[in-house]
């Protein structure tokens, strides 16, 4: 099989360069990063950088850990991330009204405090738009497009609110199994909290939609990011039942997970129902290629999170506490593809357990997978995928990831004396801990990758306290930030627009291939 599809979009030289972030992490007097003013700096540094790709993890409201990856709505927008300054701006709010959310600058986001600031100013701005919000052609319009998920989700959350945060399986019997008249006279019983959650929802969306249009004005492309599984406990699965493996109580009668990896020795067991893609494919994909047009029309690209679950996926028994027992199932993932129509601008996150099918899938439908410098200095270096020697162009190319330990963390903790010798042999000096992280971003940046994005911990060569998540683990992630954006230097800009034209990533006389399709 040759190094990419026929016809590849990444078959042509085109090479070009990125950063990943998380909204959350950027700076701001909010408590954590919002898609208001400080985005549209980040976005300028991009574009003074040559790394015209911003790498956005899921904006999806959490509802365990903070984590974006286990969310209340695969397709609702996290409310913590609208910008009181845009808010302002738009006549929703008054300053004097923002400024009540405010907080010192810190490098640790603390979720619990700025969800209760924030919660408070959205409040204020439904108060203030009062009957009038429901006259309003653009809210209108808003609430129209998003039918088929907008309803489910706010009438959820509402309803959670009102049995005292208890998981859905808990529910009344008749609001469990969502029956139609019940459904009905909650509907009307809750149509003011619920009118609440479709207004913060509207301003997600229309702060995301202007974010990507300032991206576009400066030639930045957004990579966006879609995890595989709904969680159990959120409108999607209540919503949906009949698409999930669910037992008679609407409990996971299989659970999802991956078995012992280089991440976890006992695997990581999500927790969350696996699909029944029987009932999948009897509705043609309906909920599946209503997510992905979703995703793809908020997004240039969008990373599809466990791809290797598209052709087989984990699945352990209920009652199980870890992922180390379970059985592999096949999935429906040609037909799904085949369904959504090609090409596609999506991203294949094909790290871990990767069986030639996996790679024959992705091929098939010329999806780029990834590639990760950290796990390519291990004994077999010469053979791995992961070595920046061996990096084919089909691939996006990273130092590390947001589930990998910062490279510096990575150099200082976890490498050891071979390790560290095949590095130097490769970087062609001795390297420490101070350059260790620049060593690896201008190893990806001159790989074949089409593709190299860099986390910013990496960028500023930050330890093991910028890491972003431990996976395996439901608490204490996501949690660092920058705490100002002069941090990101003119003097950085420069040195990375050098590398991206040493490299060939900021050639803009070739065409984009992230504006394809």
């Amino acid at each position: 099989m040759p190094p990419f599809a026929k016809g590849s979009r990444f078959s042509q030289g085109w090479r070009a360069a990125g950063l990943m972030l998380h909204v959350t992490s950027l700076p701001g007097p909010y408590g954590v990063g919002d898609l208001g003013p400080e985005a549209v700096a980040f976005l300028d540094f991009l574009r003074r950088s040559g790394c015209r790709h911003w790498q956005i993890l899921p904006l999806n409201p959490p509802s365990m850990g903070d984590s974006p990856y286990s969310a209340y709505s695969v397709f609702a927008g996290h409310e913590l991330l609208v910008s009181p300054d845009l808010l302002v701006q738009d006549g929703w709010l008054t300053a004097e009204e923002a400024a009540r959310a405010r907080q010192a600058p810190s490098a640790k986001a603390d979720f619990a405090k700025t969800i209760e600031l924030k919660t408070a100013l959205l409040d204020r701005a439904f108060e203030k738009a009062g009957a009038a919000l429901t006259e309003r052609e653009d809210f209108g319009r808003f609430d129209r497009q998003e039918a088929m998920w907008l309803h489910d989700y706010a009438f959820f959350r509402a309803m959670k609110a009102d049995q005292d945060d208890r998981p859905w399986t808990r529910w009344p019997e008749p609001l469990k199994r969502r029956d139609d008249a019940c459904l009905a006279r909650h509907g009307t019983r809750l149509a003011r909290p619920i009118l609440r959650i479709k207004f913060g929802q509207f301003l997600f969306f229309e702060q995301l939609r202007r974010l990507k249009e300032q991206a576009a004005a400066r030639d930045v492309k957004l990579v966006g990011d879609a995890a595989f599984y709904a969680n159990h406990d959120s409108s999607d699965v209540w919503a949906n039942q009949p698409l999930f493996v669910l037992d008679e109580q609407g409990e996971a009668g299989l659970m999802g997970g991956v078995p012992p990896d280089y991440f976890a020795e006992n695997g990581q067991l999500w927790g969350n129902p696996v699909y029944d893609w029987a009932a999948a494919q009897n509705e043609k994909f309906a909920w599946w290629l209503s997510r992905l047009a979703r995703n793809l029309a908020l997004f240039d690209w969008v990373r599809l999170d466990h791809f290797r679950a598209f052709c087989g996926f984990w699945a352990v028994a209920a009652g199980e506490t870890t992922a180390r027992r379970g059985t592999w199932l096949p999935a429906p993932g040609a037909a799904l593809l085949e369904a959504a129509g090609a090409p596609l601008n999506v991203v294949a996150e094909d790290l871990g357990m990767i069986t030639p099918d996996v790679t024959e899938l992705r091929r098939r439908f010329d999806l780029p997978g990834m590639r990760v410098l950290q796990f390519g200095f291990g004994p077999d270096q010469g053979t791995s995928l992961h070595a920046p020697f061996r990096i084919e162009p089909d691939n996006l190319v990273y130092a590390g990831t947001h589930d990998n330990n910062t490279t510096r963390g990575w150099f200082e903790q976890q490498l050891d004396e071979a390790a560290r010798r095949r590095l130097a042999d490769l970087a062609g000096h001795e390297v420490k801990a101070d350059d260790a992280a620049w060593t690896l971003i201008r190893l990806a940046f001159l790989s074949p990758g089409a593709l190299c994005l860099a986390t910013v911990p990496d960028l500023l060569n930050l330890g093991a306290e910028a890491r972003f998540n431990v996976p395996g683990t439901a608490w204490g992630n996501w949690t660092w930030r920058l705490t100002s954006l002069e941090a990101l230097t003119p003097r950085l800009a420069e040195r990375l627009a050098n590398l991206a034209a040493l490299s060939g990533r900021d050639d803009l006389t070739h065409p984009n291939l992230l504006t394809y399709g």
